[in-house]
């Protein structure tokens, strides 16, 4: 959405001065129900993962929910993941820490952590760019981690070289790419970061620096490409991936035209997976409500107070998948693929995941379809098959595919159907 403005002098001085993103923003009001299905599974939900409730935390901060209760809740658990998990979160999960808790606290509420956190942030960041250069510009976790770090370092005053975020940021660009599919969700988060130090830039007025022509560029370089992946129904790259393309273009919109965006598509067709249960991992849904609202990541010190969470209707139940209650059972045809293909067919209960697909699987032949897995804050991941592990410095994976194309769902989460071919396949990307 590219703005126009007829102002006078003062106005333009005013225009100048402001940071944030002056567009018309589309969103839905407070009183929308989508939101209330949203916040009950980001409240009620069982983390299974170090970084959900600080996705919680921020989301919620950063729309303007507050409830006392449960905000001293989720700082806490965040702060004792903090103190238990501290030397083995990635860069990524002390990044989405650290928004979480410097993100709109009130005036009498001490950020603690900050020093301490982003002290060790800054350490994790040069050891991925590191890692970097001596692995041919593979990070040691991703790119959408990697934006994580800059954007939390760059809201928060950390400490990081401008003229590496461009260089890295720029030279590396197989990073946007997954599979030979350009990650719009990692491009996103690369333009929230790079618009962040783009305006820390300008407000030092450093209008000479050549990393501000470098990240100015790479920047519409990202937008067009994150454009591209627009879907006839609204989607940007796929379902998950859209909240945070959205924030992107909020932030963006003075490198594309109105025309080339619907805004308004993309969030009625949101609000039909809503309706649907598609967001039920508290992740999911803590990530989709910021934009949901008109909010971005960029908003951490322009915090409004919409409202406590007594005004929606919240239940006190914990989310339960879209699993059907039937007690009949389906066969589907599991595979795994590697230098050769081995095959085997199972039968579970309608309504299983993928993960039940391969619980079954390794029942009937630990050696052939054995697995490992991790939990992470969308849901468990695949980290070995028969032994063989993912390594991001090889940049291989275990990708999960139906019918021979690539799930964007995870595989905790995918619900499989009768006499699906399904397949996990040794890639790289």
């Amino acid at each position: 959405m590219r703005c126009s403005y007829q102002l006078p002098l003062v106005g333009i001085l005013l225009f100048l001065l402001i940071p944030s993103q002056l567009c018309k923003i589309c969103e839905v009001s407070k009183e929308d129900l989508h939101l209330n299905l949203l916040l009950n599974t980001m409240i009620n939900s069982k983390y299974t993962s170090e970084t959900q409730p600080a996705n919680v935390l921020l989301s919620l901060r950063l729309v303007g929910i507050h409830d006392q209760t449960q905000t001293q809740r989720l700082v806490q658990q965040v702060k004792n993941n903090v103190e238990r998990k501290d030397s083995n979160l990635s860069s990524g999960q002390l990044a989405v820490i650290i928004l979480a808790l410097g993100a709109c606290h009130s005036p009498d509420e001490i950020f603690t952590y900050d020093k301490h956190l982003l002290s060790h942030l800054e350490n994790k960041f040069q050891e991925e760019l590191e890692n970097m250069k001596a692995h041919d510009g593979n990070p040691l976790t991703n790119f959408y981690q990697l934006g994580l770090d800059v954007l939390a370092l760059c809201l928060f005053n950390g400490s990081y070289s401008a003229t590496e975020v461009a260089e890295f940021f720029n030279h590396y660009k197989k990073n946007y790419y997954f599979g030979g599919q350009f990650s719009v969700d990692t491009g996103a988060m690369a333009v929230l970061a790079l618009t962040c130090v783009n305006r820390s830039l300008t407000n030092e007025q450093i209008k000479a620096d050549k990393n501000l022509k470098k990240i100015d560029e790479l920047i519409s370089f990202l937008v067009e490409k994150i454009l591209s992946e627009k879907k006839e129904n609204g989607l940007i790259g796929n379902t998950f991936s859209t909240g945070v393309a959205m924030q992107a273009l909020f932030v963006s919109s003075n490198y594309y035209n109105e025309s080339e965006w619907d805004c308004q598509q993309t969030l009625d067709m949101i609000l039909q997976e809503i309706s649907q249960g598609v967001f039920n991992n508290p992740t999911a849904a803590a990530q989709i409500l910021p934009p949901l609202m008109g909010r971005t990541y960029l908003d951490v010190e322009d915090c409004p107070y919409v409202s406590g969470l007594d005004t929606f209707n919240i239940s006190n139940h914990v989310p339960e998948s879209e699993r059907s209650n039937s007690s009949s059972l389906i066969m589907v045809y599991y595979s795994v693929v590697i230098n050769e293909t081995y095959s085997i067919n199972v039968t579970v209960p309608n309504g299983s995941v993928f993960l039940d697909v391969m619980k079954a699987a390794q029942k009937k032949n630990e050696t052939t379809f054995g697995f490992t897995m991790e939990q992470s804050s969308w849901g468990p991941y695949i980290t070995s098959v028969q032994g063989l592990y993912a390594n991001n410095n090889k940049r291989t994976f275990w990708e999960l595919l139906s019918d021979g194309k690539a799930l964007s769902q995870g595989v905790g989460s995918y619900v499989v159907h009768e006499e699906e071919n399904l397949e996990i396949r040794w890639s790289t990307y």
